[in-house]
């Protein structure tokens, strides 16, 4: 498993909460045991991401044994005035090993003079040294996370001596319509397992389709080119903005 733009990467935090839909029927959250395929693609889109590609998460690599904590929470009362009392339930000092790389999103050709590979490669290695573009945070905004290099499989790990985990039915992730081509908003579930800590991801179009359904119609974002525009006041704008160092392609 490696691609020639993958890219690996360690996060950590004080708490997670990869919630169960199941769970928030009443309220309240509980958490996944592990991490789930859609919450760390939004980890790797908050480190670096454009529209012209589409992030892929090959696999993750536990390293701290599962343990959780509950928390009284005051979210706000919906129904009416006040908060109300809620349980969370969250996993406590969680670390993860992701292993990744990105495709370029055929479902934007408005983007294709941007498939520079090299580019976009280097600039992800340079974000995650620096930590990530935005905040980084693992499942729910409360859950801050930190981002930084790895090798993948370096150092010890809880699980590398115990044999298989499964978890049973598990959200995989969403099919958003500029990365399916439907105007169509999905959701696919799958039932992973973890050997040895390890858990591989299986690619969205790979996922059991009896597992996937469809959720509700929905149209891919409207991204506009500016290039070429005339509006004098934008081309003025422009010329007086140097190119970010960030996005230039590393000599």
């Amino acid at each position: 498993m490696q691609y020639a733009n993958q890219v690996s990467f360690l996060v950590y935090g004080r708490y997670a909460l990869f919630s169960d839909p199941v769970t928030r029927v009443g309220g309240e959250k509980a958490t996944y045991q592990i991490p789930t395929y859609q919450a760390l693609k939004g980890i790797m889109e908050s480190v670096y991401w454009k529209p012209t590609i589409t992030w892929v998460i090959d696999r993750v690599r536990i390293l701290h044994p599962i343990l959780t904590e509950s928390k009284h929470i005051r979210p706000i009362n919906f129904s009416g005035p006040g908060n109300t009392l809620s349980i969370y339930s969250y996993l406590s000092e969680p670390a993860y090993q992701v292993e990744a790389h990105f495709i370029f999103n055929e479902h934007r050709p408005e983007f294709a003079h941007d498939r520079n590979e090299n580019k976009h490669f280097q600039i992800a290695k340079r974000m995650i040294a620096r930590g990530g573009r935005r905040d980084i945070f693992l499942g729910t905004r409360e859950c801050q996370a930190y981002v930084e290099p790895c090798r993948f499989g370096a150092g010890e790990g809880y699980y590398d001596n115990m044999g298989r985990m499964t978890f049973g039915l598990m959200f995989h992730g969403f099919d958003y319509p500029d990365e399916t081509g439907r105007d169509m908003l999905g959701v696919r579930f799958w039932r992973p397992v973890m050997d040895k800590g390890i858990v591989v991801f299986p690619k969205p179009e790979d996922c059991d389709r009896s597992l996937c359904r469809d959720i509700r119609p929905m149209r891919k974002k409207a991204f506009h080119d500016f290039s070429g525009l005339n509006e004098p006041e934008l081309v003025r704008l422009l010329e007086e903005v140097e190119l970010d160092e960030l996005d230039k392609p590393a000599d």
